[in-house]
């Protein structure tokens, strides 16, 4: 097994190179610390005893690709996460979205589809959501499945119900979902407006306008070039007046685009003006 934290840059950089060769994932302007810890976790886990078994592996295992994009892509995401956030989607943003004759929002890297749920909860006790038009979207098409499949771990519901509360939910959490053995199974008429389609933000392009865009907790395993062309295909994406939502970690300020926005309060959520 390969001993930890050996991966050198060079290395790294020829694996990334195969991979946009061999499968067309660009992975080159993912931060280099966030890659170097993915890929030596990859090789604790996978037991690899040296560098080129793993590029071997890559490159000649078509089938291992799903499994090496899913952990370069870290899918760590929870419902109703960072309730403040939510609160604030709650009150200050859902409604002005009810304007519109019809709202299109774009959920990007979307994972397992967690944030995609809570929207749709949010929209639905607003009564918007039949005019709603919902696009979640990611790299990867196997946690896009699951986020189709609407299933998450029973284990979970404890939090997600606490953070539904603290967001300034009014209903019983547990009637937007069956629990059965493990798993819950959310309700079918939450996805009813939903699309699940895979889009790449490092090499795809802008395919709609849209009124509220969510990417949140993405950006941060972008280097800082890939991060303003990220927020390029947002901008392009985005309606006068429309809304961009970040994680906590991730902010719009010192990018090209800085000027073009207004920052809500102290939630990182910006209004294109």
């Amino acid at each position: 097994m390969l001993e930890p934290d050996i991966l050198k840059d060079g290395e790294i950089t020829l694996l990334l190179n195969d991979v946009a060769t061999l499968y067309g994932y660009d992975f080159s302007q993912y931060s280099r610390a966030s890659l170097k810890r993915r890929l030596n976790r990859i090789c604790l886990v996978d037991r690899f005893s040296s560098f080129a078994e793993l590029r071997y592996r890559v490159v000649n295992d078509a089938s291992y690709l799903q499994r090496f994009v899913e952990e370069i892509t870290v899918n760590v995401t929870e419902m109703f996460r960072d309730p403040g956030f939510y609160k604030t989607l709650r009150n200050e943003v859902i409604p002005r979205l009810g304007t519109y004759p019809l709202i299109r929002i774009w959920i990007a890297g979307c994972s397992t589809g967690e944030e995609a749920y809570s929207v749709a909860i949010l929209l639905k006790e607003a009564n918007l959501y039949h005019k709603s038009l919902m696009y979640a979207t990611d790299i990867n098409p196997s946690v896009l499945e699951k986020a189709a499949r609407g299933i998450f771990p029973l284990s979970q519901m404890r939090l997600y119900s606490e953070n539904y509360i603290l967001s300034g939910g009014k209903s019983d959490f547990s009637t937007y979902y069956v629990a059965g053995y493990d798993n819950v199974k959310f309700d079918a008429c939450l996805k009813e407006r939903m699309i699940f389609s895979t889009h790449n933000l490092v090499s795809d392009t802008s395919f709609n306008e849209f009124q509220l865009i969510l990417c949140r907790n993405v950006l941060i395993y972008f280097d800082k070039e890939l991060q303003d062309r990220v927020f390029r295909v947002f901008d392009e994406s985005l309606q006068n007046l429309g809304y961009l939502a970040l994680g906590t970690k991730e902010t719009l300020r010192f990018s090209p685009l800085e000027n073009r926005y207004r920052q809500l309060k102290d939630e990182k959520i910006w209004r294109k003006h």
